[in-house]
């Protein structure tokens, strides 16, 4: 039998040498000896007996060995070879009783080199072992700023609390992210039963992973089991059956693809111009085609919530602007707890057009489109990437350049607060935008940065303090609250005095979007050849942001503010171009560059006139958490 076993075993080594040849590599076992870093840049720990994921084993601490394996460890000996007997009889060993000796191996970057055991490793890869014990020392180079040595040292910091080594990620912060996912705080340690119930459920996962082609892509199986975990939850997940988790991984198989895409956004900056041609017969029938009845899922109520008020009156709009061809329902008050349950009434009541109005919602909206692929969803969310919904956003910045130009003209002593919300994807363009704004007005304006959910803050305390005579507070009223206190406003005797404020016109966007639906042009905007999310990110030329100024607004000034406008808005002018300075250094070198809508939409550093930063998680309220876990910036600090 073991005679046999090695004819097969060397027929795969041989194939694997070639192809390996092919392809312009070492067709040969690693060599851990012509890969470490020079002696004195690494330390080592004996780790002790451990169990060795065989698929993680790809080479020799030492040249001895290397050349008489494929690069698989496959044999690639002479059948007729001292070796070959010695590979035989372990084989034959391993059918009667199982290979039990531990081998000896070295762990580098969590991929292990034998030192003893060569032939044991080959022999149970042979017969497609999961593990092989082993005495295993760790290597350990120096910190650096490579991104494999970042992920490794979140390796170690995770392997402390979770002594698993069958887990790698190729994205940095992933290890946290996967303590998250499971429940646990960072550095919390598990229980074995904790352990041997992930082991499973991981097993489960990455077997199905493979046999559907996983190893094609750019990704690990682990990258897909997190993004799998996150959006299902690793408790529901836990509980599916194999046929469940074969049905709903099936599924779901487009957003593993779009995890090796970089970047995964596809930005669409405008309306798609193309037109389709409608038959005669279409138009003359057009009475049969069935009504968009659409639904707008809010997170708040619209009394208390400017960003829920303006999301309804761009409903409101809509449903005027199509008073025959469309219908519309709204759901207030959504959470991250019954966000799903509204979803599947609106999916009951017949609508086949699902808006969710905040980033918070975007898992639950892609979970809905995965089980509901008839029913189009979107989210209003920035950077988001979900091949199986669509988001949208504005850019707002544009907006803001213009209120701080305002600012920075109005401001009688140069110093003028920005009230911010939440540090998320577009906030911070937005807040740049204005101080570049006010500076290009009033090169000495000053722009004192405050957060209104950050834990113990008194805004108002703080104004007085700094003295600012301009402020940009809330973008709008709201309908339960009557005061003055919004958009730009100048303090005259500590009462505000209301100078210009900024305006979402929701209802432009989703006019224009639900033309693309009934014209037939929605589907242009899907691309083929590519699996990236598409993001709607439109702005001042499309209607869908503006600036309102007030009478108290000089006639010099607000002609100004028309000039600019139409200059953004006609695409002669981007306020992030040329020469920018950060808090810290040079943001853009080049005196006749733009910068390009991915560079804005990421921000995470603050214009050099901005007074203030970027808070961390930990400095903001708890109703921040939810948002700034999908949206924000710097989400690792």
């Amino acid at each position: 039998m073991g005679r046999e076993d090695y004819g097969k075993a060397f027929k795969a080594g041989k194939k694997d040498y070639q192809a390996r040849m092919l392809r312009g590599i070492r067709p040969t076992l690693q060599i851990l000896d012509d890969i470490l870093p020079e002696k004195g840049s690494y330390s080592e720990v004996q780790l002790g007996l451990v169990q060795i994921p065989t698929e993680q084993i790809v080479g020799t601490k030492t040249v001895a060995r290397s050349n008489s394996f494929a690069g698989n460890f496959m044999p690639i000996l002479r059948e007729s070879s001292e070796f070959a007997e010695k590979w035989e009889s372990l084989s034959d060993i391993h059918m009667r009783e199982g290979i039990r000796d531990p081998i000896k191996a070295y762990e580098y970057m969590n991929k292990f080199y034998v030192e003893e055991g060569n032939k044991r490793v080959s022999v149970m890869k042979y017969f497609g072992a999961v593990s092989i014990p082993g005495n295993v020392t760790r290597i350990i180079p120096k910190r650096s700023q490579e991104t494999e040595n970042k992920i490794y040292y979140e390796f170690l910091d995770f392997y402390d609390a979770v002594p698993i080594n069958y887990i790698w990620f190729s994205q940095e912060g992933s290890f946290a992210k996967l303590q998250e996912a499971v429940g646990k705080k960072p550095k919390e340690v598990w229980s074995e039963e904790e352990r041997l119930m992930f082991s499973s459920v991981y097993s489960r996962f990455a077997a199905e992973f493979r046999a559907r082609g996983g190893t094609k892509l750019a990704i690990t199986p682990a990258d897909a089991f997190l993004s799998f975990i996150t959006l299902y939850g690793y408790d529901e997940i836990e509980r599916k059956t194999t046929d469940e988790l074969q049905e709903l991984m099936a599924k779901s198989w487009e957003e593993f693809e779009l995890l090796e895409e970089k970047p995964g956004i596809d930005l669409k900056m405008k309306p798609n111009q193309k037109k389709k041609k409608i038959p005669l017969l279409n138009i003359l029938f057009s009475a049969s085609t069935p009504k968009l009845k659409i639904a707008f899922i809010h997170e708040k109520r619209l009394e208390t919530s400017g960003w829920t008020y303006a999301h309804e009156l761009g409903r409101l709009y809509l449903a005027q602007t199509f008073p025959e061809e469309v219908s519309t329902i709204c759901y207030e008050n959504g959470t991250q707890e019954n966000v799903e349950e509204l979803i599947r009434d609106a999916i009951d009541k017949g609508c086949n057009l699902i808006f969710t109005t905040s980033p918070p919602f975007v898992q639950a909206s892609v979970k809905a489109a995965i089980a509901n692929p008839r029913i189009r969803i979107l989210n209003c969310s920035l950077n988001t990437s979900h091949r199986y919904i669509r988001t949208y956003y504005s850019r707002m910045h544009e907006a803001k350049f213009l209120m701080g130009a305002i600012a920075g003209a109005m401001a009688d002593n140069n110093r003028m607060t920005y009230i911010a919300d939440y540090p998320i994807y577009g906030s911070i363009a937005n807040i740049n935008a204005f101080a570049l704004g006010a500076k290009m007005l009033n090169p000495r304006a000053k722009v004192y940065l405050e957060w209104s959910t950050k834990k113990d803050i008194d805004i108002e305390e703080q104004i007085r303090k700094t003295g600012s005579s301009c402020v940009s507070g809330r973008d709008m009223v709201i309908p339960e609250e009557a005061s003055r206190y919004f958009g730009i406003y100048y303090m005259d005797k500590d009462s505000p005095k209301n100078l210009a404020m900024p305006l979402y016109h929701w209802g432009k966007f989703y006019e224009q979007l639900i033309r693309t639906i009934m014209d037939g042009t929605w589907k242009y905007d899907d691309n083929p050849s590519t699996t990236k999310a598409i993001n709607y990110w439109w702005g001042m030329a499309e209607g869908v942001v503006d600036v309102i100024c007030s009478k108290h607004l000089p006639v010099e000034t607000r002609r100004l503010i028309e000039l600019l406008k139409s200059t953004i808005s006609a695409g002669e002018f981007n306020p992030f171009s040329g020469i920018l300075f950060s808090q810290t250094g040079m943001a853009n070198a080049e005196p006749d560059r733009s910068m390009l809508p991915e560079e804005i939409m990421t921000m995470d550093w603050l214009a050099d006139n901005i007074i203030g930063s970027i808070p961390t998680i930990a400095e903001l309220k708890e109703q921040a958490e939810p948002v700034i876990k999908q949206q924000g910036v710097k989400k690792d600090r």
